[in-house]
C-alpha cells in the first residue's frame, strides 16, 4: 500500500484551472499518476512504488511520502558525518530530493555530497528517473559553480548496501524495501502495517476540494525546501562575481518582466501566485516582483490571458545573496464617474469597466445602442 500523500491546497493546480503543470506525472515510473477530470492528480495507490520522484520536482511540495520528508532528511543529514545518500539507506530514491535540497546540502556540509548510483541501472524504474537524477545534479552543480562556492556533488557507483537487506530486490519486493528503508522501530512499523491494512484501495485516489482547502489556497505559502535554500545561502560566501545563467538552466526559480502594451492590470498573477513572489500595493496600482520567492510554477503565465509576463532569458545570481523587490509595473487609478470606485484606467477611460458593461447591458434591455461618437440610438429592427 503506498504511503503517497496530496496536499489538495498546496497543488498548483488548485491555484489556477489554467495551470499546465504536469510534473508529477512526467515523473512517475510506474505511470500510475495522471491529471483526472478534475484537474487535480490522482494516482492509484496499489501501483505507486513510493519512490518519491514527484516529490521531488513538485514545486509547492504538494506531495510527500507518509514515511519520508525531505526536510527532515535534510536536518538530519546536514548534521551528521555522512556525505552518501542512496536509495538503500536513506531515501527512497534520489530524486526524492529537489535540486535546491542537493544545493543547500552541498553548500552546509563540509565535504562533498556523493549520491549513489549504483543500483539505477539495473532499478525496474530507472526510467525516467535516472535521467532526471542526472539532470537535477548538473543543474545544481551548475547553479554552485555559477556562486562560486568551491563545492561539488558527485555521482558515483558506490552500489551500497544497508546491513542485513538482500542485495538484489526486484520489482514485486521494491515498495516494501522503500518501506523497511523509512520505517524506524518495530512500534512504527507495526503501527504503518495496521493503517496500510486499513486503508488497502485498488481505486485511483481522486482528490477534491473542500471549504478547508479554499481557505488554505488563499495563504501565501513558501515552500520548505525555499527556507532552506534561504538558510544555506545566508551561511555562503558571496562570489567575487554576481554571475548571470541562463533562464532554461535553472528549474526552481525567475526573473520577470510585464509588457505593459498588453497588460489590463487584471490582478490575477499576484493573486493566485502561492508565495507571494508577485504583489500589489494596497491600492492594486502596482505589480512588484520578489525573483527568491517564484518557485517557477508558472501558475502566473498560465493564467495571464493577454500572455504579458514574461520571463527573462537571464536569471541574476545576485538575487541568492541580495535579494530584492522588484516594480514590474505601475498603472494610473482614478475614480470611476459613476461608482466612484478606484479603476485603473488604460486608454483615458472615465467609468470603470463593470459600471460600463452595467450600461451596455441596460441599453441592450431598452433596444438601445452607443455609436462611436458617443451618441444613444435605438436599434435597428434588423438586429
Amino acid at each position: 500500500m503506498s504511503t503517497l500523500q496530496f496536499d489538495v491546497a498546496k497543488c498548483v493546480r488548485s491555484v489556477t484551472k489554467n495551470s499546465e503543470c504536469t510534473k508529477c506525472v512526467e515523473i512517475c515510473p510506474v505511470e500510475t499518476m495522471h491529471i483526472a477530470d478534475n484537474n487535480l492528480p490522482a494516482f492509484t495507490p496499489s501501483q505507486c512504488v513510493d519512490c518519491g520522484g514527484c516529490l521531488g520536482v513538485c514545486p509547492t511540495e504538494s506531495l510527500t511520502l507518509k514515511n519520508f520528508d525531505a526536510t527532515e532528511f535534510f536536518f538530519e543529514f546536514a548534521a551528521s558525518n555522512e556525505d552518501l545518500i542512496s536509495c538503500r539507506i536513506n531515501v527512497p530514491c534520489i530524486m526524492a530530493l529537489s535540486s535546491e535540497h542537493l544545493i543547500s546540502l552541498a553548500l552546509i556540509k563540509p565535504d562533498p555530497i556523493i549520491l549513489d548510483i549504483g543500483h539505477c541501472q539495473n532499478c525496474p524504474y530507472k526510467e525516467p528517473l535516472y535521467e532526471s537524477i542526472v539532470k537535477s545534479v548538473d543543474e545544481a552543480n551548475y547553479i554552485l559553480r555559477a556562486c562560486e562556492s568551491g563545492k561539488v556533488i558527485r555521482l558515483e557507483d558506490v552500489g551500497a548496501e544497508e546491513e542485513g537487506v538482500a542485495k538484489s530486490v526486484d520489482a514485486n519486493d521494491r515498495r516494501a524495501f522503500l518501506e523497511r528503508l523509512s520505517l524506524k522501530g518495530a512500534i512504527r512499523a507495526k503501527k504503518e502495517f495496521e493503517e496500510a491494512v486499513a486503508s488497502i484501495d485498488d481505486e485511483t485516489k481522486l482528490h477534491t476540494i473542500d471549504i478547508a482547502d479554499v481557505a488554505k489556497i488563499r495563504q501565501k505559502e513558501l515552500p520548505n525546501k525555499r527556507k532552506i535554500l534561504f538558510t544555506a545561502l545566508k551561511r555562503a560566501q558571496k562570489p567575487s562575481v554576481y554571475h548571470t545563467i541562463a533562464e532554461a538552466d535553472i528549474s526552481f526559480a525567475s526573473q520577470k518582466f510585464i509588457d505593459m502594451d498588453s497588460c489590463t492590470n487584471c490582478q490575477m498573477c499576484y493573486r493566485i501566485c502561492p508565495t507571494g513572489a508577485l504583489s500589489s500595493n494596497s491600492k492594486n496600482s502596482k505589480i512588484y516582483f520578489d525573483a527568491m520567492l517564484c518557485i517557477k510554477c508558472r501558475a502566473c503565465h498560465d493564467t495571464c490571458e493577454p500572455d504579458s509576463l514574461k520571463l527573462q532569458p537571464t536569471f541574476e545570481i545576485k538575487e541568492f545573496f541580495e535579494p530584492t523587490q522588484r516594480l514590474l509595473a505601475s498603472f494610473k487609478l482614478v475614480r470611476c464617474s459613476e461608482c466612484g470606485v478606484g479603476f485603473t484606467s488604460l486608454k483615458g477611460e472615465t467609468v470603470c469597466p463593470r459600471c460600463a458593461l452595467e450600461e451596455e447591458e441596460a441599453l441592450d434591455l431598452w433596444g438601445l445602442e452607443e455609436k462611436p461618437d458617443g451618441t444613444v440610438v435605438f436599434k435597428s429592427k434588423e438586429e
